[in-house]
């Protein structure tokens, strides 16, 4: 009786392992628009690890900008990539366009990184790419919520959601640099 009951519990689980992965969707499935209106597919991104952040112009956490742009440089040619999503989900912190933002981004800080076009990050028009980012069923690792600008997002080169960093921690903290170098 106990190995059949052992047996069922193992099946149980492996069901129920399976149907969350099933139910998970790969990060290359996904489809954005840069700053400029280019289509984007996250499949270009293979082999690459990616860092995800939503950012906006007139936040205290803007300075950012000058961080993640030297940590762009200090990496991009060890298979690492920045991607900037604008957002105005906070306090109404990014009012621009997508041209004004690529001017403001390029004008004040120099970037250079892969800028989207301006979407949401929470709430009813949360874009897929944020929908995927925050909810373990479609990513298979973890729910999270976007609490505020210049929050990042680690993606490894498998495309796997390996961690988030909230937006206090500077682009070049520990955590974001050792899991670039593999530490």
């Amino acid at each position: 009786m106990k190995l059949k009951f052992s047996f069922l519990i193992l099946v149980v689980v492996g069901l129920t392992a399976f149907t969350v992965k099933q139910s998970s969707t790969s990060f290359y499935d996904l489809k954005t628009k840069t700053i400029d209106g280019k289509a984007f597919n996250m499949a270009d991104l293979k082999g690459k690890k990616v860092l995800l952040v939503n950012t906006a112009s007139k936040c205290g956490y803007t300075p950012q900008y000058e961080d993640l742009q030297k940590l762009y440089n200090d990496y991009k040619d060890k298979n690492f990539v920045i991607i900037g999503f604008p957002a105005n989900n906070f306090m109404h912190q990014e009012p621009g366009t997508n041209d004004e933002i690529k001017e403001f981004c390029t004008k004040n800080y120099g970037v250079t990184f892969q800028m989207m076009q301006k979407i949401s990050v929470k709430g009813d028009d949360m874009d897929p790419i944020y929908k995927w980012l925050t909810q373990k069923a479609l990513n298979g690792k973890m729910d999270s919520s976007v609490k505020w600008n210049f929050q990042k997002y680690m993606i490894d080169e498998k495309g796997n959601l390996v961690d988030v960093v909230y937006s206090n921690d500077k682009p070049n903290c520990d955590k974001i640099v050792n899991w670039i170098n593999g530490k």
